[in-house]
């Protein structure tokens, strides 16, 4: 493989700081194998290789194999004529220069039109190239078969290149993965946080146009600051959390030239504007890492940079190359992209102006100035007063990541702002070539036509770019950069509780809130109170607390993009109050119904609970644990006998204020034994009788009788088929007849019970009734609460 040009890229090293901001000079490096340059510093060695395809006697085909070469991780393929065309496929596949293993036929875009920068000399048609990895061995095939075309063009040639590494791209890898904190996997998650710190070089003194003598170099990364963060990146400048009315103060451009001289499209008469003071935008600049930062070796194109007058419209491109690249890696296909734009294709310079990867990291592109209006070489007969915007990757299928999108916006909208454009409006643009559109539209030079002011590149050529997928994206790209803030909601609001839509506190309350826009294009958030701003947070943040004075309130949020555009999300109702719920009926307790045990005696427990605003709930928290609704008045429990148990309560209303309350109560069992008998009684004995034993008896008008003093008492009988009935009198009255007569048999239930208002002395008496056919009755006792 023959090699066409070593290029030195060098890095940038940190000379001084003053008031904060770091000042950095390129340092020229040597070859390290030289020694003298340390490898922090160490330029990196850009190697491009140029090999000629053998095309096949009828000319349809051509090939190219070589099992070994020199490493690359970057391809195309371009022939003599820019304005000719591939009519059919070029494929590629490489060998990993880290397993050995072939890749399979990688398809190569062929709709680039070579003619964007005609009349340099050298100017070759090209492929988009291909970023394949580290790599070290390569086929490629072309084949203009089966369709109409004549034959393939002349001078068909092979490019590999070899970005090499720099020194900064570790750091600006480190920067990558911050910028795309908060973004899930799919890239669809939360936005980057942009860094509270901003590290720049001054902008040129007010009024100033340029001049002969280049500019300083763009910052290159600092050591870390006490807190660990890396202080900037090359030619970075972090957006403000708001609007600002003066422009984000950014690194000057590499190269000012005295007299720029734009170059025209064809058949358009080229204007020659006076380079003056960028306009301050209308939107923040966002982070756009410098040439300096990705490593672009100057030297390679030293002409002077051209212009236009102004940037009516973005462009939006993708590279055509693989999805399938780790951001780390971006800096290294840049350098790959500029040498081969420059040395296969025979362009001045990057097409670009500004290039997005996957992961949301803007790079500079053409230089001139990231603050000027570059003329560039993206759209054919529209690179007059617009800008290119390409996203590394291939979006014909596959739709561009969340990160990608908002830095197209971010950028687009920047660009745009700085000539009072309106990213969701038109504008018109006179064409400078006859063509026509990939969406069909025959364009005629001279003639003025009305565009998106973000567009895809089809719009204005006949090409796929920037492929189906991202072209799909393009309104949500408009939207997002023209704002307002969509999909504004509250998604929570966190008081004590949440009833319906209504929300309780005491006086603190925290709301959470969503937007489709994404948080990086937000300036600020504002919590709404009533109509009033309580609180302000930046446009990162998603959510916000208040302190509320006591009533009912209406909660919004209103989000103001950066653009100045403001949106106010629905409203959410929050009550504020602080006086506690009562209980309107004090806790009690009474004997109930069920099977009686000395471990469990059944109770039932009573209250009732009220609030003046919503109550929420009512607690038992000893001697155990539950939690009842609000309309909850009684609960069917057991306690120890003999043991007193004091059963506590608690109130809660939806605020969260409290109420407690108690009863204490201790259940007693009294024996057959302790009673006063009358007629015949037989004693029975059974471990399923309390104490294990009973009393039996069919004698009509037996009886037992209790004297004891509490607030409740219950029958404790054993049941049968054959049991029969008894009168129960309370105090010398009879009360109830009670059939013990059950279907299965039962023990130690209590039939019968009753409750008076306070603890007394009571007189219980059961009488045998003498039922026909079932005369017996079996008792176990009585049970009393005192």
């Amino acid at each position: 493989m023959r090699s066409k040009r070593r290029i030195w890229v060098t890095a940038a090293v940190a000379t001084a700081a003053v008031a904060g901001v770091l000042v950095f000079q390129g340092v020229t490096g040597t070859d390290p194998a030289g020694g003298g340059v340390d490898a922090a510093s160490a330029p990196a060695r850009v190697d491009v290789h140029e090999n000629a395809l053998r095309v096949s006697a009828d000319g349809t085909t051509a090939a190219f194999e070589q099992k070994e070469t020199e490493p690359f991780s970057l391809l195309g393929v371009t022939w003599t004529d820019p304005a000719a065309k591939v009519s059919g496929t070029v494929e590629a596949r490489t060998r990993s220069a880290a397993t050995g293993q072939w890749t399979g036929w990688l398809p190569l875009a062929t709709d680039v039109d070579g003619r964007t920068e005609t009349g340099r000399p050298g100017v070759r048609g090209t492929t988009e190239p291909r970023w394949v990895g580290a790599s070290d061995g390569v086929e490629v095939r072309v084949s203009s078969r089966g369709t109409t075309s004549a034959g393939l063009p002349a001078g068909l040639r092979l490019d590999t290149v070899d970005p090499g590494t720099s020194g900064l791209d570790a750091e600006t890898a480190a920067y990558s993965r911050d910028m795309t904190e908060g973004f899930s996997a799919e890239g669809e998650d939360e936005e980057p946080t942009p860094s509270d710190t901003t590290t720049t070089t001054p902008e040129p003194p007010e009024g100033s146009t340029g001049g002969s003598t280049p500019a300083p170099e763009s910052p290159g990364p600092t050591a870390t600051d006490d807190s660990g963060q890396i202080g900037g990146l090359p030619g970075t400048a972090e957006p403000s959390a708001t609007p600002t009315t003066a422009e984000p103060t950014t690194a000057a451009p590499s190269v000012t030239p005295t007299s720029p001289t734009p170059t025209p499209d064809p058949t358009t008469a080229a204007p020659s504007p006076t380079l003056t003071p960028p306009p301050v935008s209308t939107m923040p600049k966002p982070p756009i890492v410098s040439r300096a930062g990705w490593g672009a070796d100057e030297k390679l194109n030293d002409e002077a940079p051209e212009y236009t007058t102004s940037v009516k419209a973005v462009f939006v491109h993708h590279t055509a190359q693989t999805n399938d690249y780790s951001c780390a890696d971006s800096p290294a296909i840049m350098r790959g992209l500029h040498a081969f734009h420059v040395q296969s294709n025979g362009w001045k310079d990057l097409g670009y102006n500004f290039i997005v990867d996957k992961c949301g990291t803007i790079f500079e592109g053409r230089k001139g100035g990231v603050d000027q209006p570059v003329f560039g070489a993206h759209t054919y007969g529209f690179n007059r007063e617009t800008a290119g915007v390409a996203v590394i990757g291939s979006y014909t299928d596959t739709k561009a990541a969340t990160a990608a999108t908002t830095a197209v916006a971010r950028i687009a909208a920047w660009k745009l702002g700085q000539y009072k454009g309106n990213p969701a409006g038109t504008t018109t643009l006179t064409a400078g070539a006859t063509q026509k559109s990939g969406t069909g539209i025959a364009y005629t030079a001279g003639t003025t036509y009305t565009f998106q002011q973000i567009s895809g590149h089809r719009d204005g050529f006949n090409t796929e770019c920037p492929g189906t997928a991202l072209y799909g994206q393009l309104g949500a790209i408009r939207t997002a950069a023209a704002g307002p803030v969509t999909g504004l909601a509250i998604s929570s609001v966190t008081g004590s509780s949440t009833s319906g839509s209504t929300t309780y506190t005491q006086s603190s309350v925290k709301v959470a809130w969503k937007a489709t826009t994404p948080t990086a294009l937000i300036a600020r958030n504002e919590l709404l109170v009533d109509g009033k701003a309580v609180a302000t947070t930046s446009g990162t943040a998603t959510s916000a607390s208040a302190v509320l004075a006591v009533g009912t309130h209406t909660v919004q949020v209103r989000a103001t993009h950066q653009s100045g555009r403001t949106a106010l999300s629905g409203s959410a109702t929050v009550v504020a109050e602080k006086t506690a719920p009562t209980f309107s009926t004090k806790p009690s307790t009474a004997l109930r119904t069920g099977t009686v045990n000395t471990t469990a005696v059944p109770v039932t427990l009573k209250w009732k609970a009220a609030d003046g605003i919503a109550l929420k709930e009512v607690r038992l928290t000893a001697p155990a644990a539950a939690t009842y609704g609000p309309t909850t008045t009684s609960a069917n429990l057991t306690a120890k006998s003999g043991v007193a148990t004091t059963w506590k309560m608690t109130a809660y209303d939806r605020a969260g204020n409290t109420a407690a309350a108690s009863v204490a109560s201790t259940p007693v069992i009294l024996q057959e034994t302790s009673a006063t008998r009358t007629g015949t009684w037989t004693t029975k004995s059974s471990s399923s009788y309390l104490g294990g034993k009973s009393y039996s008896s069919s004698a009509k008008n037996a009886s037992l009788t209790w004297t004891f003093t509490g607030r409740s008492a219950a029958l404790v009988v054993s049941r049968a088929s054959t049991s029969g009935q008894v009168y129960v009198y309370v105090d010398g009255r009879k009360t109830a007849t009670v059939d013990l007569k059950s279907a299965t048999t039962k023990y130690r239930d209590a039939l019968w019970a009753t409750t008076w208002a306070s603890a007394a002395k009571h007189t219980v008496k059961l009488v045998v009734v003498g039922t026909a056919g079932r005369p017996a009755i079996t008792t176990d006792g009585l049970v009393y609460l005192k």
